[in-house]
């Protein structure tokens, strides 16, 4: 059951959008997911998405369910790790020199090795928000590191249908303010 904050942000989703009111509903219910793992995707995601109000919800209702700030941390670093890193891998991607490719990024990611959580969870977070602003580079690199940390294709899914929602709400939030 969603918290206040989360209900009345679905409840401002025009009906133009219902699909989206009623697919956040039914992302943000226990699956494979851990609820730590559930609530890190959401979180980066809604991050990424830029959506200051879908924002806050989300991050008020992380700590409701208990999600601690060293977590809540992990997803705000994912967000901004991979707004750097998904333009410049796209770039690299895009443009197909081997000139580039051979060049150091040169580039701080300690996050990545230091999580407060588990890795493949921040791995996790980091694919969805990848996926959220397209770069392949990124989502294959963070799809294979989610596996190779003991995560599963349904643990993938799952985040992947997390991070498509959310972004389609944010979407979705904006629409009649036009």
């Amino acid at each position: 059951m969603a918290g206040p904050e989360l209900e009345a942000l679905r409840a401002a989703i025009p009906d133009a959008a219902k699909d989206i009111r009623l697919n956040l509903e039914a992302v943000l219910q226990p699956g494979t997911l851990s609820s730590a793992q559930r609530w890190l995707v959401v979180l980066a995601s809604a991050y990424a998405a830029r959506n200051a109000r879908l924002s806050a919800a989300v991050t008020a209702e992380a700590r409701a369910a208990g999600l601690g700030e060293d977590l809540i941390d992990d997803a705000r670093s994912a967000a901004a790790l991979m707004a750097m890193n998904n333009v410049y891998y796209r770039f690299r991607h895009v443009v197909g020199k081997p000139s580039y490719a051979e060049r150091p990024a040169r580039l701080r990611m300690n996050k990545l090795a230091r999580p407060s959580g588990p890795r493949a969870d921040l791995e996790l977070a980091c694919l969805a928000v990848s996926a959220i602003n397209g770069c392949e580079a990124c989502v294959r690199s963070h799809e294979a590191a989610v596996l190779e940390g003991g995560l599963t294709e349904e643990h993938v899914h799952d985040a992947i249908r997390i991070a498509a929602t959310v972004n389609a709400a944010a979407v979705s939030l904006e629409l009649d303010r036009g």
